[in-house]
């Protein structure tokens, strides 16, 4: 259960980096702005962006050291289960 759970948010976690990585250092969305008429607001995506790259980066981070800390089948410490 926790593996899955930590896959679907590594999934998130990366493919929200990856929007966010490439709407803040690529033209891309600043251009469709343009395209659809509101360039006007191109000067506001950096606080919308920025801080959601770096949520989305946490939330790799946070999902690759539940997975770290979930697999631990045979070499858990004394005393410690494997969480399942």
């Amino acid at each position: 259960m926790v593996e899955k759970a930590s896959n679907g948010l590594f999934k998130t976690g990366v493919i929200g980096s990856v929007i966010a990585a490439l709407c803040c250092f690529t033209p891309v969305l600043t251009l469709s702005l343009g395209v659809v008429g509101l360039g006007a607001i191109t000067g506001y995506l950096d606080y919308v962006l920025l801080p959601s790259l770096a949520v989305f980066i946490g939330i790799t981070f946070y999902a690759l050291a539940r997975k770290d800390k979930g697999s631990c089948e045979e070499s858990c410490p004394p005393g410690r289960k494997p969480q399942r």
